[in-house]
């Protein structure tokens, strides 16, 4: 690809919501292979190298471990022969990713509960202790910033 087609890091970071440090990093630890340079030294990506940041990306996103990023990228020039154990590593980040999904599911929940609460109080005119208020509290209950 020449330079003129390929992205900058600061294209890349852009596209991707990863950090230019990031960038920088996965490439260090070997999560991301070596990037293409200008003649200037600066790195260039190519349109391959852009579509692997954004499977990383997707891949960070879903909660996978840098290891398991590694260990995914390692598979991929495997080739074909590897598909059996990137489903495996794919099934491991689902279920971490559901496990997280049911985590927020909890929160939330939990959190619609409180509310739900302090909005029956002000609706019955009550404090915590289920005691009645003055107006002047409830004009104060009410109050939202």
């Amino acid at each position: 690809m020449r330079e003129s087609q390929s992205s900058s890091i600061a294209d890349i970071a852009e596209l991707t919501g990863l950090s230019q440090d990031t960038l920088r990093w996965y490439e260090r630890e070997g999560i991301l292979p070596r990037v293409g340079r200008s003649a200037s030294g600066h790195r260039r990506y190519s349109e391959r190298e852009r579509d692997l940041v954004l499977m990383l990306a997707a891949l960070r996103d879903t909660g996978m471990t840098t290891e398991m990023m590694k260990e995914f990228v390692a598979l991929l020039g495997e080739g074909a022969a590897s598909h059996g154990r990137r489903i495996a590593l794919l099934e491991q980040a689902r279920v971490r990713l559901a496990a997280k999904r049911s985590e927020i599911e909890r929160a939330s929940t939990a959190l619609e509960a409180k509310i739900s609460h302090y909005e029956e109080l002000i609706a019955a005119g009550l404090d915590c202790d289920g005691a009645p208020i003055t107006e002047e509290m409830r004009l104060l209950q009410t109050a939202r910033e």
